[in-house]
């Protein structure tokens, strides 16, 4: 039925306009098409068209709306499909070449792949192999290269540290992380010997042990250094510095090593320090020796002596005392050759023979500073008392020194025969007479000093005082 009443209105429809026309296989007009069978006639004559216009109005409104809301996305979607026409044939062309190119492209794949073979040894690849191990070791690179660093600011922690005086655990504490990073980077070269990267670390390091071994040295030059701030600074010396604590030769006796000269040549250096505080009067004592013998009385002279003397008496005594707590091993044993050594000619000495322990002639440098001073300066003094005064003093110094085994006071007579001149005719007493009794008060006051300590009844004491002054 459809088919006929299509056929029926075709003469309606506008002759000109075929593309408005509804096509006679199309779904809606079909549907129309049987739906107007089911209608009467008197509804086709009258309502069927007002239906149809209020159909199209609602179409003509719902378009109107839509075009009014979606506008641009439609605007873009035509761009689009008209350059989908251009786009698609572009698009197969290109699809064309790469399929001509994949053949080539596969080639040089293959050839890339050869090449690069982790089967064959090849620079490149070392190279990237070794960038990439770089990449995710770079924590542990950085941990490593901070490590000539970390040890410098320990050293100048644990110096600053030591210079307070007041933080000995931590210096103690710095020194000995100091000492652990060192013995890493240590064992780091000798595991990797061919690295340059640890090679320079290492190189780094020993320059930070030597700035440390000098700041230990430089310390052992303080004034306010006390034995048990020595005893510290020598056992990190010998873990620092090992070399300085080795024996000169396999005989040699002495278990001091370098050290224990290290530690006299500084602690000389610090009484050469304190003693130079005194320059002021030794100016004047100069000023003084420069008008002897033209009534100059000597007191500048007096005043620079005495405060001579008890600087170098304390500190002579601290310095020996303190080595001899240091260095127990150093010392003779009682009886033994080297505690009394006998004057042997240049033919029957050896020159190979072990070197000495440091203290065995470090005593007599003292002395001969101590007596180059007084054979300066001494000959100002003309006042009797206070000669007598100053030579007591030497002799406490001597008696000082004597208990640790440096007596001097018999080589006192070497500086009577030099001053000797210059004491002869004082007050009408012969030099020789004058340190004649300058000993023998000494002595008697030492006597003294003796059984006070010793706690001798006052019956004894007239007799070894009386002794003491024969």
């Amino acid at each position: 039925m459809a088919d006929p009443l299509y056929e029926l209105l075709i003469p309606y429809f506008d002759a000109h306009d075929t593309q408005s026309r509804p096509s006679p296989t199309d779904a809606i007009t079909n549907t129309y098409l049987a739906r107007l069978t089911t209608l009467p006639l008197d509804a086709l004559t009258s309502s069927e068209q007002h239906s149809l216009s209020q159909s199209s109005q609602s179409v003509l409104r719902s378009l109107q709306a839509l075009s009014k809301r979606s506008h641009k996305p439609i605007i873009s979607a035509t761009d689009h499909l008209l350059h989908l026409r251009e786009t698609l044939p572009q698009i197969g062309q290109d699809a064309g070449t790469i399929q001509n190119e994949l053949p080539k492209l596969e080639t040089a794949a293959q050839s890339f792949a050869e090449k690069y073979s982790k089967s064959s040894e090849n620079a490149i690849l070392d190279r990237r192999r070794k960038a990439m191990l770089l990449s995710r070791n770079v924590d542990r690179v950085t941990d490593v290269l901070d490590l000539p660093t970390l040890l410098s600011t320990a050293i100048s922690s644990s110096t600053a540290a030591a210079q307070a005086s007041t933080s000995t655990a931590s210096a103690n504490a710095n020194y000995a992380s100091a000492l652990d990073l060192h013995a890493h980077i240590k064992r780091l070269h000798t595991l990797y010997p061919d690295s340059n990267l640890v090679s320079s670390l290492a190189t780094q390091a020993e320059q930070e042990m030597k700035t440390m071994t000098a700041n230990l040295i430089t310390s052992l030059q303080s004034q306010s250094i006390k034995l048990a701030g020595a005893m510290r600074t020598i056992g990190w010396l010998r873990r620092v510095a090992p070399e300085l604590d080795e024996s000169w030769s396999i005989k040699q006796t002495s278990g001091e090593g370098s050290l224990g000269a290290l530690f006299l040549v500084c602690r000389l250096a610090s009484l050469e320090t304190t003693l130079s505080a005194l320059d002021p009067l030794r100016e004047l004592a100069e000023q003084e020796s420069e008008r002897r013998g033209k009534g100059a009385t000597g007191l500048q002279t007096e005043k620079y002596l005495k405060k001579y003397l008890e600087i170098f008496r304390e500190q002579s005594f601290a310095i020996i005392s303190m080595y001899k707590g240091i260095f127990p091993s150093a010392l003779p044993a009682p009886g033994s050759e080297e505690s009394a050594p006998a004057v042997q000619s240049p033919a029957q000495s050896n020159s190979l023979q072990p070197i000495p322990s440091a203290l065995s002639t470090f005593p007599l440098h003292l002395v001969e500073i101590l007596f180059a001073t007084l054979r300066s300066y001494l000959p100002n003094v003309t006042d009797l008392p206070a000669r007598d005064s100053l030579l007591t003093q030497v002799l406490y110094c001597a008696g000082s020194l004597g208990r640790l085994g440096g007596d001097f006071s018999m080589v006192i007579a070497l500086l009577e025969e030099d001053l000797r001149n210059e004491l002869e005719g004082v007050d009408g007493k012969h030099g020789e007479e004058e340190w004649v009794e300058v000993m023998k008060k000494h002595r008697v006051q030492a006597s003294r000093l003796e059984l006070l300590a010793s706690g001798v009844g006052a019956g004894r004491t007239s007799s070894l005082v009386s002794s003491a002054v024969k």
